[in-house]
């Protein structure tokens, strides 16, 4: 039997995706929406027809066994997942290609591999599970270096060590998502972190990125479960100590979390875990208008109940996934416990939501048992459209749509100057560069500081000119975003393509202390060019 493979050019497996009937329907809503002609849909590239440069380094005989140059790797390690990355693959357009793929299977194989990337002048691209939407694993590193390698670690796949005692584990960062519950599943155990991209990313990967999982309060980033870490650099191995909590210094964890792979290689991290939960709870509350949800929002994240998803829907957001009239916010509203019914916490969040104008079918949120309680109604609809979108996305794109998100996060205190600014200029540029779309909004995480908006392009663009069209968007929903006191990005992290706004963010202090950092790990600059500060390389 053929191992199931995974797209060179976009979302997830060859077998998976959009099926002709859902391609046809999605096509006819957007072609009504937009006032459009009908959509052709572009063939993804077949791997034969790519013309990928030849490799231009070898690696030593000692080495060999651990890379591939075949294409159909190096073509899936070229690019991540942007829409920028499927446009450019469904051309087939590859130009920088890793030379060479490097599979390691041990921690002492990654120390090999970097000491020769550092004396051969070999940019090194950590690569997990190549979900990055930020040109974070991107192969293009200019013209400084000899070659490119892309290091996978898929093959570092273990949970290696359970503490059930202290509720945590020692896992191999190239585990994916899927394969990690199921290891952690017969123990009760659960790491409670569920990215949109958790079927295809990896532990390392959410670490180096500081990803954000699916959970709306309390318990949202990788940071809050990373006890300890392991990394490989090119001057040796760092470990920090495995420790509930320390006050001795700056964390050495936190200085490796969110390092998207230029200072080195996570390769293990002891993680807190969770029970697995029992009781869960679901509700599905709408609101007149969004700013209502808006303030049920902020006093649901300020009033200590810290419900598992709070995912506020603008109208049209909650239209697009079939969730909503188009007329009314969504609210998205769960609660979840190994330990305890959750009827009274769901009570008491639901007359908050009342009190600022929400509606909700009576016998709303009741404790359940079983897994059905958050698949089911509005709640249920929202939570299989936001596990298909990625799939969804690749068929949009290919019907030259521009489909592509931006995120932040902000102070309640600011949140509607900055929502308005946002609309205003973003809508704006796409009445300016595609003559139409639609930008519409969600919050992804609440905090009882500030809401973590996410914001959704559809517009139509021109054969041939997606790129320029993206380009034209991007650059003015980041600098909007920053001019009205967001943050480059809550979730996505860095990579290439934020990388001129992140420098803007950032204080120079500690862009030089950043710089510093990479001097001392990284001496002759290798490891992932381009991402967050330029290496000083010897």
């Amino acid at each position: 039997m053929s191992e199931r493979r995974l797209k060179f050019w976009g979302w997830g497996y060859e077998d998976a995706g959009a099926d002709s009937t859902q391609v046809r329907l999605i096509a006819a809503a957007l072609q009504k929406r937009f006032g459009l002609q009908e959509l052709q849909i572009e063939a993804p590239p077949a791997l034969e027809d790519l013309n990928l440069r030849s490799p231009r380094v070898a690696p030593p005989e000692t080495l060999r066994g651990l890379f591939v140059d075949e294409p159909y790797e190096r073509a899936r390690h070229t690019y991540g997942q942007s829409y920028r990355d499927v446009v450019r693959a469904l051309r087939g357009e590859f130009p920088n290609p890793p030379d060479w793929v490097a599979f390691p299977e041990h921690e002492r194989e990654i120390v090999a591999i970097l000491d020769w990337c550092s004396s051969s002048g070999v940019a090194a691209i950590p690569f997990g599970g190549g979900s990055s939407v930020v040109g974070g694993v991107e192969c293009d590193v200019g013209e400084a270096y000899d070659g490119v390698v892309s290091i996978d670690l898929s093959r570092l796949d273990r949970v290696v060590e359970i503490d059930r005692t202290s509720r945590a584990a020692r896992i191999q960062a190239g585990v994916f998502g899927p394969a990690l519950e199921a290891q952690l599943r017969p123990h009760g155990l659960t790491l409670r972190h569920f990215p949109q991209s958790f079927e295809f990313s990896s532990l390392g990967g959410w670490i180096a990125t500081r990803s954000g999982g699916h959970f709306a309060t309390l318990y949202t980033h990788i940071d809050e479960f990373v006890e300890a870490v392991r990394v490989v650099t090119p001057t040796g191995i760092v470990e920090t100590r495995r420790l509930p909590g320390s006050g001795a210094g700056p964390s050495p964890d936190r200085f490796f979390i969110g390092s998207e792979g230029v200072l080195g290689i996570i390769t293990e991290a002891w993680m807190r875990l969770q029970d697995r939960p029992v009781y869960r709870a679901s509700a599905s509350v709408f609101f007149r208008s969004f700013e209502e949800g808006v303030e049920a929002s902020r006093v649901l994240s300020q009033s200590g109940l810290y419900p598992a998803n709070c995912r506020l829907l603008d109208a049209l957001e909650a239209a697009n996934v079939g969730a909503g009239p188009g007329d009314r916010a969504l609210l998205v509203l769960g609660f979840e416990s190994k330990d305890h019914p959750l009827d009274p916490w769901m009570d008491r969040a639901l007359e908050i939501c009342r009190d600022h104008g929400g509606e909700f079918p009576e016998g709303a949120g009741r404790t359940r048992t079983d897994a059905g309680a958050s698949r089911e109604g509005a709640a249920g609809t929202w939570r299989d459209a936001f596990l298909r979108a990625p799939y969804l996305r690749d068929a949009i794109v290919s019907m030259g749509i521009l489909s592509e998100t931006f995120e932040t996060s902000i102070t309640w205190d600011r949140f509607d100057s900055f929502h308005a600014g946002v609309m205003e200029r973003v809508g704006e540029a796409l009445r300016r560069v595609c003559g139409t779309g639609s930008l519409t909004c969600r919050f992804t995480h609440v905090y009882p500081d500030g809401p973590a908006p996410y914001y959704t392009i559809l517009a139509p663009v021109r054969r041939g000119q997606e790129l320029e069209q993206w380009a034209a968007i991007k650059q003015e929903a980041s600098e909007a975003v920053l001019a009205l006191g967001g943050t480059i990005t809550h979730h996505h992290s860095v990579g290439r393509d934020h990388r001129r706004w992140y420098d803007r963010q950032r204080s120079e202090g500690f862009a030089a202390a950043l710089a510093s950092a990479k001097q001392t790990l990284d001496p002759a600059g290798v490891l992932n060019p381009g991402v967050l500060v330029d290496p000083l390389r010897e």
